[in-house]
């Protein structure tokens, strides 16, 4: 069963846990509340984000977004998904078959959410605050509108 996710906020999630993934580190997050105006993500981090570094994500995922990628997916074993991802996020009901999310060739990860089809469909990545407590770094989000 598929999570009723905001389809252009889940594909964004995906293109910034990649780009926090590469930026720092740290995995991807570990919990995520998806809504259409406004989201967050937690990651276990050390510490708070600088000013310039949340530029940094925010320009990253911009930049990706502005690729035009397209959003595909594959369906691979069970027993491959476990050797390349982390399938902790994923229901315990999905034991045979698991589906591969692609952002272009920037992000591949397990989901059951439904996405856009290209990134021109999500708008611009906006962070709106962090905040860092108990090793958890949270970023709430929204998207933008583009012309």
């Amino acid at each position: 069963m598929a999570k009723n996710y905001n389809e252009p906020m889940h594909t964004a999630e995906h293109i910034l846990n990649q780009t926090m993934v590469r930026m720092f580190n740290k995995g991807r997050s570990f919990s995520a509340h998806l809504e259409r105006k406004k989201s967050k993500c937690d990651y276990h981090f050390d510490r708070n984000l600088s000013d310039i570094e949340i530029t940094e994500i925010e320009e990253k995922v911009n930049n990706i977004i502005k690729m035009d990628l397209d959003i595909t997916e594959e369906i691979i074993d069970f027993a491959e998904a476990e050797q390349k991802y982390n399938l902790q996020k994923l229901p315990n009901d999905v034991t045979e078959k698991v589906r591969i999310i692609k952002v272009g060739d920037y992000d591949a990860c397990p989901c059951i959410g439904q996405h856009v089809s290209n990134t021109s469909e999500i708008g611009r990545f906006k962070i709106i605050s962090t905040s860092f407590e108990n090793d958890i770094l949270r970023l709430r989000f929204k998207l933008e509108e583009t012309n």
